[in-house]
């Protein structure tokens, strides 16, 4: 296996706290609790210039290497976690039986993943409880001041815990299913990017598509399980 000193992302991962946070469902309107171990999670969303070096790919032209990788599905964020993985030397979070195949999570591992959804909300908020962690022209990239395009990573102002671009510049995937019942397959992604308008921009906002979707303002964060 490569040495650690081969994962490119090993200087941004994040340490985040344990604790709580409540999550709604506005189909069935209900609310619920859940508890958050402590985990690792990137400092900024995954880079053009880290996915190139992980995958030795484009995905699609971007303004700079240090802009948020964007035009990744679901299934493309997966074997991008399972890459990172490969280069840190650890056992991957993801198996996949066939390139088709159901995608199951190890939780035994603590290889590159993606943050489940409370984790992420959890994140973002960074011990506030209001619908964004600061003013949003401070904070975001988003449809009224970033002038149609995806910008740099840490360009705007972090929360609490260091996370920048958790509100804005790109949606970010997501481990979960939106909702099995009616969605079937479908995942969750999170927080907003350059095309949304002010109101799509909070902690709370969730977003579904097809593990297969992908498009300009959505990318990933990778995280990290921890003992």
């Amino acid at each position: 296996m490569p040495p650690l000193t081969d994962d490119p992302l090993a200087a941004s991962m994040l340490r985040i706290p344990a604790g709580t946070v409540e999550l709604r469902d506005d189909r069935r309107g209900t609310r619920r609790r859940e508890e958050v171990e402590p985990f690792l999670l990137s400092r900024h969303p995954l880079t053009a210039g880290q996915h190139a070096t992980v995958t030795g790919t484009d995905l699609a032209p971007s303004p700079s290497g240090a802009s948020p990788v964007t035009d990744i599905s679901w299934l493309d964020a997966v074997e991008v976690c399972n890459l990172l993985s490969a280069r840190a030397g650890v056992d991957p979070a993801y198996i996949r039986d066939a390139p088709d195949g159901e995608v199951t999570w190890n939780r035994a591992s603590r290889g590159y993943r993606l943050p489940t959804e409370a984790e992420w909300q959890y994140a973002c908020r960074a011990g506030t409880g209001g619908y964004r962690y600061g003013v949003i022209d401070e904070i975001a990239w988003y449809e009224a001041n970033s002038g149609g395009r995806v910008h740099d990573v840490g360009g705007r102002a972090p929360n609490a815990w260091g996370l920048h671009d958790m509100l804005g510049n790109v949606w970010e995937w997501c481990w979960d299913l939106y909702d099995e019942e009616v969605y079937g397959s479908y995942r969750i992604f999170r927080g907003g990017g350059w095309a949304e308008p002010e109101r799509g921009c909070g902690a709370t906002v969730r977003r579904r598509s097809h593990p297969t979707f992908a498009i300009d303002d959505l990318g990933l964060r990778p995280a990290r399980s921890v003992d």
